[in-house]
């Protein structure tokens, strides 16, 4: 299967004060175009349209070389349908690390049909992605990938050369696997923007796709005119706070998860001690009852199911597991070179590795994991430094960044926001999702109302804002 590995170059430049005077710098590039026509996919997943149109878009592969070799950054758009009343451009930054927005496109599900009727919507697949120079690689069948959690120092090792090798096998099927971190598709979002010949942009992250919105206002705050970030990701953590902080609200959602099987009749195991049960079924997988899956593998089927949140299924999931059954496997896959070039895992052995799975066995006594854990260990190995190492963002744009978060979100947790939102100040305004799951803009009339109004009219929602769940 093919795999979709991401990482950038962030160059810097040093003068040096008294040296002889330097060669004149190449000249800019030429601003880049785009020759919309029609959409061609092999996926049956989505049926074409006349509706959206479909352009390759031919960036410099490192940033620092702009005359150098080039790749093609798949785009889609879907014009204004009232043509008349158009506000402009409105980007999707796709998530995941790993989401294709060129889907999101030819789906046309993702926003209301105010903004749908008001923005030309654009979206790309980022550099690895599915049609922007996806790597067509796999692992090394030599070598057994280690479990999860690791257990000794020789898995740890295990796990570093199973990472490297792979990596390795990756590297030469892609021209941007070491050029695709979030820092590199800034760049390439603001090339998108000068070639769909627009002052300014409107964007829309999504999950992972926030950082992107933040560190593009961050570098081009005059040309971001209105961004919002839904399930906001923070990019300031280090390695522990990241791992502590996403044990934690998985916990926070499988707490959520209990109350509600404790009040309603439509969880298979209403009327039970579900905390005992489920203790019960990491007991067997403890004891080897799954293998080859292990612990972890029950604790993803609940981070998979919570991002519904899908309680009803996990109900069953947990009830079918006790009764024997294996974790169900659930594709918690995310896009290795973008993620691992823009978190630093700075874990030199095993022992540093446990101390890592103990904080967050500490955050979440039921849930043990949370997703950090496995990130962790899906870039062990990676060279450091990092070309995109997380730092607090600092935005100062002319219209605050919205942020939208559910408050008990399993993945991008309501911490993460609320963090966020602290090092904007000013220049950022959290609304709060009362609710579950991961994804927030079109669960309630609020939700919606409050990024519609935002977008189409630059109005921000009172400081403080909160919408009722669903």
């Amino acid at each position: 299967m093919p795999v979709r590995t991401l990482t950038v170059g962030v160059v810097a430049l040093a003068v040096l004060a008294g040296s002889p005077a330097p060669a004149r710098a190449d000249p800019a590039p030429a601003p880049p175009t785009l020759a919309w026509g029609e959409c061609h996919d092999d996926s049956a997943a989505v049926a074409l349209n006349d509706e959206v149109e479909c352009a390759q878009l031919r960036l410099p592969v490192d940033w620092a070389r702009p005359h150098g070799p080039t790749f093609e950054l798949s785009v889609a758009r879907r014009p204004a349908r009232e043509s008349q009343q158009r506000v402009g451009t409105l980007v999707f930054g796709p998530g995941g690390p790993g989401d294709s927005g060129v889907q999101r496109i030819l789906e046309g599900s993702r926003f209301s049909d105010e903004l749908l009727d008001r923005f030309d919507v654009v979206s790309f697949d980022p550099r690895t992605v599915e049609r922007s120079a996806e790597p067509v690689c796999t692992p090394d069948p030599s070598l057994p990938k280690p479990p999860v959690p690791l257990g000794s120092q020789a898995d740890f090792d295990a796990m570093v050369a199973y990472n490297q090798a792979f990596w390795e096998r990756c590297r030469p099927t892609t021209p941007v696997f070491d050029h695709a971190d979030t820092l590199s598709t800034v760049r390439d979002l603001e090339a998108l923007r000068r070639a769909l010949g627009e002052r300014q942009i409107s964007f829309h992250g999504s999950s992972y796709g926030t950082l992107l919105g933040q560190q593009y206002a961050e570098r081009y705050p005059h040309r971001a005119r209105a961004v919002v970030l839904e399930g906001v990701f923070d990019h300031s953590l280090g390695v522990r706070s990241f791992v502590r902080t996403q044990a934690a609200t998985l916990q926070d959602s499988f707490d959520e998860f209990v109350s509600w099987c404790d009040r309603s009749t439509e969880c298979v195991l209403h009327g039970r001690d579900v905390r005992a049960v489920w203790a019960e079924v990491l007991a067997r997988a403890d004891r080897g009852e799954y293998a080859p899956r292990t612990a972890f593998d029950v604790t993803a089927v609940a981070l998979g199911l919570l991002a519904g949140p899908r309680w009803s299924d996990l109900a069953v999931a947990v009830r079918d597991m006790e009764a024997g059954s294996p974790p169900p496997e659930l594709d918690l896959s995310l896009s290795v070179a973008a993620f691992c070039a823009d978190r630093p895992v700075p874990v030199r052995d095993y022992t540093e590795y446990a101390r890592l799975v103990r904080e967050a066995a500490a955050a979440a006594p039921d849930i043990r994991y949370g997703g950090g854990l496995l990130a962790v260990q899906t870039c062990l190995g990676w060279p450091s430094p990092v070309r995109n190492p997380p730092h607090v963002p600092q935005v100062r744009t002319r219209t605050p960044l919205l942020l939208l978060n559910a408050l008990h979100d399993p993945r991008t947790g309501y911490n993460w926001a609320t963090n966020v939102a602290q090092h904007l100040g000013r220049h950022g305004r959290l609304v709060t999702y009362e609710g579950w799951g991961h994804g927030t803009y079109k669960r309630t009339d609020c939700t919606r109302a409050v990024v519609d109004r935002y977008l189409v009219d630059l109005t921000l929602p009172a400081p403080g804002t909160r919408c009722a769940a669903a």
